[in-house]
């Protein structure tokens, strides 16, 4: 089953046919570390649905800030990766296949010999992109899936040879910075042999002094940061483990700068095979991850930003837009989000009409009863995601369509939603029936204190929402919700004056026990003439 949702949970298209109204194209990332390719359906409105996705480590820029030259064994395995992804896509039937080369090959004195042999190999056309158009390629990536509408924002890119930034204001660029402090070109230069604090201290000194000359801090200050690549996911990953979390993607996970310096200086205090083990962490960057780190310190020192944005979109996506001539608009805050839980719903032909009348009644029922339940503000928009999803497991089957929805929601591609947030959403909308919480159900078991009292909560709010719209009707118009001493009362306000609510009253009082539990006093469903459902 939890494979079977995995496929389902992002609208995947027939890997032979493109989605109807979709243009299929390619984009082939050659970076200094990896080669990245990313094939996939994109819409004029700049909606993306993946097709394929293939990578090679072939670490092009390795010696190249020493030599100049791209080695011959970091060529070959380069062309033999990028020939393997053009043919891949063209099997898909890809329309347009983009291929880009970043830092390495740019600062190279034998590359345009690499591109040469590479064209003729993979047959296809390699661009080398300046540090400005890869700035500009990550920002065009970041307003695709981060609402970028509103503030200020920093969309900072590191590679293995370079560090990009795009400077925003509401969704406009102002300003692109390039500098080349790469993962792979700082590590060679610090920290191949020593990889003491001396080290890591000199190192992020030559990147404080040069940020300090190309960064105006006043002007960005406490600015949003936003960060893509592989040094950014690995951190994301690596600060879910210290969290015990566990999720299918870090997109949208926030780090503060309190941890990227924990976690900094944990690893540069290890060895290369301590650094092998560490949770989160994906054991071929671990030669790299510390110079990666330091970047990500001294940028945020530099704007003095609290905390970070991960995206797990980068320059591919970025390049499949541009390849196929979309230029994505400038969403309003919360815009990114709802799209994305309104696609995921209708990709599993959910039952809107139900789904969204219980997503109603779940937020008037929250706004009257959330805060003394102990909610936060902010859980409501949790909660509202929750409702809408709650009966998409019906994709699958109707048995246990609760759990086919947890596992649905918690493998979906959600923008604008943090991965902790995600599973809480996924766990909330999985006990809207059947058992409630439980410490023995491993899922919810493997969530934090503060994350298990937010699924109980919104999930007790839920059930009782669903239950108000037991027959699929929407029968219900609203709640009236009196918190007395003795007892919470709720009286549904019938839709149409002559229509009987028999089946919305038992179906309310019968999951209202779990909200009983969390408010701490007995939950009263009262029907005409003042009559509390399942009392004599």
């Amino acid at each position: 089953m939890a494979r079977a949702a995995q496929e389902l949970a992002a609208p995947r298209p027939v890997r032979g046919a493109p989605v109807a109204g979709y243009d299929r194209v390619a984009a082939i990332d050659i970076g200094s570390n990896s080669i990245r390719q990313i094939v996939a359906d994109v819409a004029p409105n700049g909606d993306m649905r993946v097709v394929d996705e293939m990578k090679a480590a072939p670490r092009l820029g390795a010696g190249v800030s020493e030599t100049g030259l791209l080695t011959d064994s970091a060529v070959q395995r380069a062309i033999e990766a990028v020939t393997r992804m053009a043919t891949l896509a063209r099997q898909l039937g890809a329309s347009r296949i983009e291929a880009v080369a970043t830092s390495a090959v740019r600062d190279a004195s034998n590359a345009q010999q690499f591109i040469d042999q590479l064209q003729r190999a993979a047959k296809i056309r390699v661009r080398v992109l300046t540090g400005q158009d890869e700035a500009l390629l990550s920002f065009r990536s970041a307003l695709a899936h981060f609402d970028l509408g509103v503030g200020r924002a920093a969309v900072v890119d590191i590679g293995g040879g370079s560090l990009e930034l795009a400077l925003s204001a509401g969704g406009l660029v102002d300003r692109l910075v390039t500098l080349p402090f790469g993962v792979i070109r700082l590590t060679e230069r610090y920290l191949t042999e020593d990889n003491s604090r001396r080290a890591v201290k000199a190192l992020r000194k030559e990147v404080r002094d040069e940020l300090r000359t190309h960064l105006p801090a006043r002007e960005w200050r406490n600015v949003q940061i936003i960060g893509s690549g592989g040094t950014f996911t690995n951190l994301a990953g690596m600060a879910l483990a210290r969290q015990g979390l566990t999720v299918p993607s870090v997109h949208a996970t926030t780090v503060t700068r309190v941890e990227v310096e924990h976690i900094l200086d944990s690893l540069q205090g290890m060895s290369l095979t301590e650094r092998l083990t560490v949770a989160g962490l994906n054991p071929g960057r671990a030669d790299i991850i510390v110079a990666g780190l330091a970047v990500i310190a001294e940028v945020m020192a530099r704007l003095d930003s609290h905390d970070l944005v991960v995206s797990g979109y980068g320059i591919r996506e970025g390049l499949l837009l541009e390849t196929a001539r979309v230029m994505p608009s400038i969403a309003n805050p919360g815009e990114a989000r709802e799209r994305s839980i309104r696609r995921l719903a209708e990709a599993c032909h959910f039952e809107e009409r139900h789904s969204v009348h219980v997503q109603k009644l779940a937020l008037q029922l929250f706004d009257a009863l959330g805060a003394r339940l102990g909610c936060e503000p902010q859980d409501r928009q949790t909660l509202a995601a929750a409702a809408l999803l709650h009966d998409i497991g019906y994709h699958i089957s109707y048995d246990r369509h609760n759990k086919h929805s947890y596992y649905l929601i918690s493998h979906a591609d959600l923008l604008g939603m943090s991965p902790a947030e995600q599973l809480v959403v996924a766990n909330v909308a999985r006990y809207h029936r059947g058992a409630p919480p439980k410490r023995k159900h491993r899922a919810y078991a493997a969530l934090d204190k503060a994350m298990r009292q937010q699924v109980r909560r919104l999930s007790a709010i839920l059930r009782v929402a669903d239950g108000f719209d037991r027959g699929h009707v929407a029968a219900v118009d609203h709640v009236r919700v009196r918190w007395l001493d003795r007892a919470i009362r709720l009286t549904p306000v019938p839709r149409n004056a002559h229509r009987s609510l028999r089946l919305e009253l038992w179906g309310a009082s019968r999951k209202s026990r779990l909200l009983a539990r969390v408010a701490g006093v007995p939950v009263e469903i009262v029907g005409p003439q003042g009559k509390v459902e399942g009392k004599d």
